[in-house]
């Protein structure tokens, strides 16, 4: 039986890590480093990096803060490398071949694309002939419009017009080697995962499928790995961020509830 993976995903706003909420609303919360330290401590079966900067400025000029300044995202996945241990997948503002090459030159392991595979579908093909398959992951952002499932991109603000599974179609067909889907209208509440369509896409393709979006508790990681047999990752943002040792813990209980994860 698949072993499913348990991932944090951390969000990175002007080079901090923020809590998200709908794609619109982000609280400042900490380091980038000191995040990937914490978690490497936990010995997390992977760790997700997003970075959702709309200005492409890193250092905040806020000392207030008492952190770290960053220059350069190249700077930030160097430093975070230099700590993380498991492996690294970074994404957002990818946009071409040189972009993936200095988020790979730099530590990332595997990179993330979105808004670039919607624009050039052509560059996951040129990422995974480069790099291979398994080194890019597409994240998949979605809301319900009039009950039906439709793919945004650039932060949540263009709608393509496309479902999940057909756009999840044309990234295999392109040569994905994994899916990252992203439920928007659950971002930050809480309330619990859109089973039926991580369900219908885990259905619907040969990729390994992470879902994200909507965890509120180890219960809603429970109830999303016995419900959907063939996922291959759960991942969580801000459910890990504000209780002590969140992650073990729910490794823990998943593996006493008789699920099957890394």
């Amino acid at each position: 039986m698949l072993k499913k993976r348990l991932i944090p995903a951390l969000f990175i706003k002007n080079g901090l890590i923020v809590r998200s909420e709908n794609f619109d609303y982000h609280q400042f919360i900490g380091s980038v480093v000191h995040e990937a330290k914490r978690y490497s401590d936990w010995d997390v079966d992977e760790l997700v990096y997003i970075d959702i900067s709309r200005e492409k400025e890193y250092d905040l000029r806020r000392d207030d803060y008492n952190l770290d300044a960053y220059y350069s995202m190249e700077e930030i996945i160097r430093k975070i490398a230099e700590v993380c241990f498991m492996p690294l997948a970074f994404g957002g503002g990818i946009r071409n071949l040189s972009d993936v090459d200095l988020r790979i030159r730099n530590g990332a392991d595997k990179i993330i694309l979105n808004t670039g595979a919607y624009e050039t579908p052509e560059l996951i093909g040129q990422t995974a002939s480069k790099y291979g398959s398994q080194c890019v992951i597409v994240s998949v952002d979605y809301r319900m419009v009039d009950g039906k499932d439709q793919v945004f991109t650039s932060f949540g603000t263009h709608a393509t017009g496309l479902t999940v599974n057909e756009w999840i179609s044309r990234c295999e067909q392109e040569g994905a080697g994994e899916i990252f889907l992203n439920a928007i209208d659950r971002d930050g509440k809480g309330n619990g995962y859109d089973i039926e369509t991580i369900e219908s896409a885990v259905e619907s393709t040969k990729l390994p499928v992470i879902a994200c979006g909507g965890a509120a508790d180890e219960f809603d990681f429970q109830e999303l790995a016995e419900e959907v047999e063939n996922l291959s990752g759960i991942a969580a943002g801000n459910l890990f961020h504000f209780t002590e040792r969140s992650y073990p813990r729910a490794k823990k209980y998943l593996k006493e509830n008789g699920i099957n994860v890394r």
